[in-house]
Parts: C-alpha cells; structure tokens; sequence
C-alpha cells in the first residue's frame, strides 16, 4: 500500500469544509465538481451539497452558499460571483492559489506566458484565465508555437516533474530570457516517486480513483510503464483472474480518492488473496 495514496492536504481541507458548510447553511452548492471523484460528490450530494455547471444555475437555484472547488474557478468567475452577492466560501487549493498568482504575476511584467497542463482541465482555465487570453497552453514540447524572446512558465500543480524539465530545455533553445515558476504541488511529486517505486517490487498495481481525475490517470500510466496496472473507482470493480498467479499486489490511489474507498479496496483484495 502507498503510503501517500488518497487525499492530499488541499483535498482534505476542502472536503471537511464542505460537510461542516452543509451542517450550518441551506441551498450550499459547489461551483463544478468539488473535486474529481463521483463518489465523494454524491456523498456530498447526499449531505445537502449540490453541483451547479454555472454561475447562471446557481442564481436559478437561489443557492445561499457557494463553495469553491479545489481547481479554483477563472477569474472572471469570481469576480461575477462578487458581483451578484453570493455567499462564498473559497476552497481552492493553496497551492492553485499560487500558481493563479505567479500567472498573473508573469503577465503584468510582459512575459508571454506558458502553462503547461490539460487545456481542458478546470485548473487550467483558471490559470489561463490569470495569464491572459494570450496565454499558451501546451502538454509536450512539440505543441509549442514559435516564442517570443521573453517567456515565463507556470505549471498544473499535478503535473510531473520530468514534464516540466522536458519543456524547460524545449523554450530555452528559442527564448532569450525564460523566467520559470515550478508550481507543481510536493505531494504530487512525492505521490510519483512514491508510486514508481512501489510498481517496481510488486507484480499488478491498483490505482484507485474517479476516471476523471488528471492525478489518478497520471498515476496509472506511471505504474504501467513497470507492470500490469487496473484503474478502479470501486472495490466492486475488482475481478479475481487479474490476480490469478500473483503474489504480491500493489494498491496507490489519487490525491482526490477518499480513504473509505481505499480500504474497502484493500479489504476486497486481501479477500481475493486469501488473507484477513
């Protein structure tokens, strides 16, 4: 077992702040998915804390408390939430927190910024949305444009570090000056390495978490570079032949994976082996 697997701090803070919210207001919604895991959401759901898509569902819905998730939201976004007098609790990850501001930061000194992460990913408009409209946003060297002569980087906090080096050396061979800001998040880092080294003394890993979240996913491709790896949300998911002739098995889950569903996983899994 990871010892680093399930929640990291941002996560854990914003989870155990949203089922305290939901015990002491009404009409609580989170701004999207507070974090990338459907169980935990319709746990969530279940305690009186729904998801709206816009802020345009949550002046409908007349919500009297608004959180907002760990991604963090677009600039604009929190600034329309101000505007129309939402009650809002801000739960975006301090280290979100950060990148946002070194973004900004980069663009107000004339930098043409470049993000590297998901284009897709809700962190990702938020940073953007920081940066500036002109902001690039790449995943690999090769998707990189030609470059002014000024540049500065920031990073999605759950990337890789090895990404973040590989795209360094690519804007360095055409900027003239590169400013960086490693905004990548420590347990993310240590959660890799962590990770890498467990899938290389165990024959199959379980990686454990909502289909949808980048840090899980990244988990996962990790562990199948070593060896034969199953991306699971639920225990239920478990299927005895992937275990057939193993002996040893390792278990890693997302920063955003909730510890209930990793014991049950860890239950289920010493069942299969024949242990308690």
């Amino acid at each position: 077992m990871a010892h680093r697997a399930g929640f990291c701090f941002g996560v854990k803070r914003a989870v155990d702040t949203a089922f305290l919210v939901a015990k002491t207001a009404d009409g609580v919604f989170t701004l999207g998915p507070i974090i990338h895991n459907p169980q935990l959401v319709s746990a969530l759901r279940e305690n009186g804390v729904c998801v709206a898509d816009s802020i345009a569902e949550l002046k409908q819905k007349k919500a009297g408390k608004v959180i907002v998730r760990t991604h963090g939201v677009t600039q604009e976004e929190m600034r329309m939430l101000e505007q129309e007098g939402f009650n809002v609790e801000d739960l975006t990850c301090p280290y979100v927190k950060k990148a946002q501001h070194y973004a900004k930061l980069l663009r107000e000194e004339g930098y043409q910024v470049v993000i590297l992460g998901d284009i897709e990913h809700p962190e990702v408009k938020g940073l953007k949305s920081y940066a500036g409209q002109e902001a690039i946003v790449v995943r690999h060297p090769d998707e990189l444009p030609r470059m002014k002569s000024k540049v500065g980087l920031v990073v999605q906090t759950t990337q890789p570090v090895e990404a973040l080096i590989r795209l360094i050396s690519a804007i360095a061979g055409q900027a003239r000056e590169l400013k960086v800001y490693n905004t990548i998040c420590s347990s993310t880092a240590l959660r890799l390495k962590e990770t890498m080294e467990l899938a290389s003394q165990v024959e199959v890993m379980v990686v454990v978490g909502g289909r949808n979240s980048a840090n899980t996913t990244q988990l996962t491709r990790l562990c199948e570079k070593s060896v034969p790896t199953y991306h699971i949300e639920t225990a239920g998911e478990l299927r005895e032949e992937w275990f057939r002739g193993i002996k040893k098995a390792g278990i890693t889950a997302g920063a955003s994976t909730p510890d209930w569903i990793i014991k049950e996983t860890e239950k289920v899994l010493r069942a299969i082996g024949g242990s308690e």
